[in-house]
């Protein structure tokens, strides 16, 4: 059995936007401190557990087009998520399944065949400091990651110690029933948010009947679509209140904004729907663009769909911690 040593990585080329994500800076909210992470948390849970990584472990998040990456080390690896065609020294990578690839591998990304992030994890994860308990980088504040940036061409990154069942995990490959499929479109299922009332009688019937389209003025902060108009029945100022990921806030032009990981920490206009937690992987795969079908959802059926969807991964993808107990 092979004993691997920490990942050495160069970045060749940086891509469109590769941040280093993990599941997010939780707890600092109330301070002002954006949560940001992975914009698609099932991707990154399921990149961990497939190269023997606790789930929290610090990710690369790549969009749209793929960074160019040199390995100096034997390393294991593992790419989820959108299929931004992978390929190692010229042949395609297999996704959603641990591999090894040898020292002096030159990974590459190519032309995006369904979905818009994809999420590399290396045994040991990536290795930048804690802020605030998290690796996550936010951008638009300089924090986390590496040097609260995007990588760019000559960065060097350095993985973790390799966990201590990385070896039993080469080969395993996410269960195809689980493997989530992409697509231009997008049904998501939302409940219904704290400032309904704010809105007309039927605000679901505006919201839930004809699709929306993802504006180009979107990114990790949120999703502008654009579609039907929701109107306020209400015109008295609105107060501030924090925000979560997947709120559907409705500003005075009446087009809704989708929040993602990057919100900001408080938001100014009422929310009419959230969308629930189960789909918010689906969105994270939607790009500039693509379209959203909203189909409403009862919060107890939310969290039915959420607990079956945890049951089948821990099922078939256990936590690494829980392998080596």
């Amino acid at each position: 059995m092979m004993e691997l040593q920490p990942a050495t990585i160069h970045v060749l080329k940086s891509g469109w936007l590769t941040t280093v994500q993990d599941l997010g800076r939780y707890g600092h909210q109330h301070y002002g401190v954006p949560v940001s992470g992975a914009m698609d948390s099932f991707s990154t849970i399921v990149a961990n557990r497939l190269v023997g990584n606790p789930d929290q472990a610090a990710v690369l998040e790549c969009t749209l087009k793929g960074p160019a990456l040199r390995f100096e080390q034997d390393t294991v690896i593992a790419i989820t998520g959108a299929d931004l065609s992978p390929t190692i020294d010229g042949h395609n990578v297999p996704m959603w399944e641990c591999i090894l690839i040898p020292l002096g591998s030159r990974l590459h990304f190519g032309v995006p065949r369904a979905g818009a992030r994809a999420y590399l994890a290396v045994a040991g994860g990536i290795d930048v400091p804690l802020v605030l308990g998290s690796r996550s980088t936010h951008c638009p504040s300089e924090t986390g990651g590496l040097q609260g940036r995007p990588l760019k061409q000559g960065d060097i990154l350095r993985g973790g110690k390799p966990g201590p069942v990385v070896n039993q995990r080469i080969g395993t490959r996410l269960p195809d029933p689980l493997r989530p499929h992409y697509a231009r479109s997008a049904t998501l299922r939302i409940s219904p948010g704290p400032q309904q009332n704010f809105f007309g009688n039927k605000p679901f019937t505006t919201l839930t009947e004809p699709p929306y389209t993802v504006a180009p003025q979107s990114n990790r902060m949120g999703y502008r679509l654009t579609g039907p108009k929701i109107a306020q029945k209400r015109t008295a100022p609105y107060i501030s209140d924090g925000t979560t990921i997947g709120a559907l806030q409705v500003p005075p032009d009446g087009q809704p904004i989708l929040l993602m990981a990057d919100r900001q920490t408080t938001g100014g206009y009422p929310v009419i729907a959230v969308v629930i937690s189960a789909d918010l992987p689906r969105a994270a795969q939607l790009a500039p663009g693509d379209s959203i079908t909203l189909t409403r959802c009862s919060v107890a059926h939310a969290h039915t769909v959420l607990r079956l969807q945890r049951a089948r991964l821990d099922a078939d993808l256990p936590p690494c911690d829980r392998l080596h107990k």
